[in-house]
């Protein structure tokens, strides 16, 4: 499934995408803000890829004028997710390449894969978290009709070997048709 915006592709994921991929995840701005180590090698994005972002709901976020990853948005379903979703939720996730900050293409993608879900999947509640000290993402959900439900548990993070604590905001379908009037 390919999603289009204004300005982006939303596209699957290609093993070609390893080295735009490590081109931003290596940034520890970009990858701590996520909650992964940053890439040490493009083999180690190619490995990301593989294994992580090659599913189905997650995307590629590309410039339309070039069809070079800058970001992701994805969903995970309830079998992938570490919240407690219900059986018709999904939970996004988002980064973006910090040179892109700013400029309103991730909330741009964000709203399309709200729309894609509710229309498309027939979703019922859309989910995401951020780390309480991650105003960027918090801003980015607020933007795209989240609002905040709860607080998670402080929880050990095995990948940055640190304990995080995460905000998690939700959108209905009910919310969501509301926004659009």
């Amino acid at each position: 499934m390919v999603l289009c915006t204004e300005r982006l592709i939303l596209r699957p994921w290609q093993l070609s995408d390893a080295q735009a991929l490590y081109t931003y995840a290596k940034d520890e701005r970009v990858a701590l803000a996520a909650g992964w180590p940053p890439h040490q090698s493009v083999e180690e994005s190619l490995n990301i890829i593989q294994t992580i972002f090659m599913r189905d709901e997650v995307y590629a976020v590309t410039l339309k004028e070039d069809d070079r990853p800058i970001g992701l948005v994805g969903l995970s379903m309830p079998a992938d997710s570490h919240l407690p979703l219900g059986d018709n939720d999904a939970e996004i996730s988002f980064w973006l390449g910090a040179p892109y900050w700013g400029k309103g293409l991730i909330p741009e993608a964000v709203r399309e894969l709200i729309r894609h879900s509710f229309v498309n999947l027939k979703l019922a509640n859309l989910w995401s978290c951020y780390f309480d000290n991650n105003l960027q993402s918090k801003a980015v959900q607020e933007k795209c009709g989240l609002t905040y439900y709860g607080t998670l548990a402080p929880t050990y993070n095995e990948l940055l070997g640190e304990t995080k604590i995460e905000e998690i905001s939700r959108i209905t379908y009910a919310e969501w048709l509301a926004m659009k009037k």
